[in-house]
């Protein structure tokens, strides 16, 4: 059957669990586009074919055990898996077998999704990229690190993938490869299981194609039903256009973007103020570093010690950096980001959500280029849950996601606003 590796995630488990479609027919459909697209868009470490198929006939024969009963699902490379390598991008772990999967690859399991594969990361989730193009322009990179995750997504290679993200790793792919991201408040989702890269700041994330796809994987991934509440809203959301401290180094096209999806959701009836951060929010931009590269060397003690050779130089440098920083800035830097945590909190009392760039621009030409991390780190150093919606594009035709960012703790209201803003960009941009 032709086109079921375009399902969005919910409707393929609605018609599998329909009895319109089977599981391994959808798996073999996401199978046959990697055989086709892999060779070009390189998203994928590790896929086992025959296992996979092996998984959607088991599901086929049984009722429907979960709310992703027969739904492939990709896995970065940082998560274990018992039954595939997880080699966190990195040559030291090449063919690494984990006993046991991570809590979120269990609970997928659990929820009756087909583990399809491996997809790739940078470098321990970090700067040195992987194999990796952008699908809408092989020339291009996929931003990382969750890059091989968005790439499989944006490609119809997989209906949704888990990420991850510490400074922008899963919105920054999701809006160069135009599918739509979510990160969730710090610690809504187990990490047990991810290899850590800063403790405090390590948040998993989703890659999918519609925020009801995001809110089935929630589920799953938190073990209930409706464990964001996101309800269709009746009247438009109260939004707040926070242009950020970046704003100046945002390309033509993203401030372009940005002025029209104001303009599109005060047309559709929202509100629309405007606001500006305290300096405060340009202090805690450095001190989110100071904390990524602390914990960071700490967390790689036995990559940086016991198996340097296998580092890439880049990755040895950040590590040597990060091992330095005295730990009175550290703390420094832990007590600035949470006296930000406080500061923003009163915002969302009114406003449903901040509309703010998802990234500086399209994605640039070069696997190697430059980490765009300037629209991302702000709001994950603020522990706050993101989700950036597709639909926008630049002056070389390539996605400009547009990101929405709500209350810590609040990621129902804030998907809630999701959905309202995403059917109001389908109809106005059709």
């Amino acid at each position: 059957m032709q086109g079921l590796e375009r399902l969005e995630a919910h409707e393929a488990a609605r018609r599998i669990g329909a009895g319109e479609i089977t599981s391994e027919a959808l798996v073999r459909a996401c199978l046959a586009r990697i055989a086709a697209r892999e060779g070009e868009v390189g998203a994928w470490a590790h896929v086992d074919e025959d296992a996979a198929l092996a998984q959607a006939r088991a599901l086929d024969r049984t009722a429907p055990r979960g709310p992703l009963h027969g739904v492939p699902v990709g896995i970065k490379d940082i998560i274990d898996t018992f039954d595939l390598p997880t080699a966190h991008g990195s040559p030291i772990y090449a063919g690494n077998r984990p006993a046991c999967d991570a809590a979120c690859v269990a609970l997928l399991r659990e929820a009756g999704a087909v583990i399809l594969g491996k997809t790739v990361t940078t470098e321990f989730a970090a700067v040195t990229p992987g194999k990796t193009r952008n699908p809408h322009d092989t020339r291009c990179t996929p931003g990382g690190s969750s890059s091989g995750s968005a790439a499989a997504v944006a490609d119809f290679m997989v209906p949704a993938a888990l990420g991850t993200q510490t400074v922008g790793s899963t919105i920054r792919p999701a809006s160069y490869c135009g599918a739509v991201g979510f990160k969730p408040s710090y610690h809504a989702f187990s990490l047990a299981g991810v290899k850590a890269q800063a403790e405090s700041l390590d948040t998993l994330g989703i890659l999918a194609r519609s925020v009801a796809d995001i809110l089935l994987l929630s589920d799953a991934l938190i073990g209930a039903a409706d464990a964001f509440p996101a309800p269709m809203r009746e009247s438009a959301p109260r939004l707040a256009f926070c242009r950020s401290p970046h704003w100046p180094k945002a390309h033509p096209s993203t401030v372009r973007v940005m002025n029209d999806a104001v303009r599109l959701f005060r047309a559709a009836g929202a509100s629309v103020d405007e606001l500006d951060l305290s300096a405060n929010f340009d202090r805690v931009l450095d001190a989110q570093w100071t904390i990524l590269s602390f914990e960071f060397a700490r967390t790689l003690a036995f990559e940086r010690t016991m198996r340097r050779d296998g580092l890439s130089e880049r990755l040895r440098q950040l590590l040597d950096g990060g091992i330095k920083i005295p730990l009175a800035d550290y703390r420094a830097a832990l007590a600035l980001a949470a006296a930000c945590r406080a500061e923003i909190a009163p915002v969302f009392d009114r406003f449903d959500a901040l509309v703010t760039p998802a990234a500086s621009g399209e994605a640039p030409e070069g696997l190697q280029s430059p980490s765009d991390l300037l629209f991302q780190r702000l709001w994950t150093v603020l522990y706050l849950p993101v989700i950036t919606l597709p639909g926008f594009k630049g002056e070389r035709g390539l996605p400009i996601g547009v990101q929405l960012v709500g209350r810590s703790g609040g990621d129902g209201p804030l998907l809630s606003a999701a959905r309202w803003a995403k059917a109001k960009m389908r109809a106005a941009l059709k």
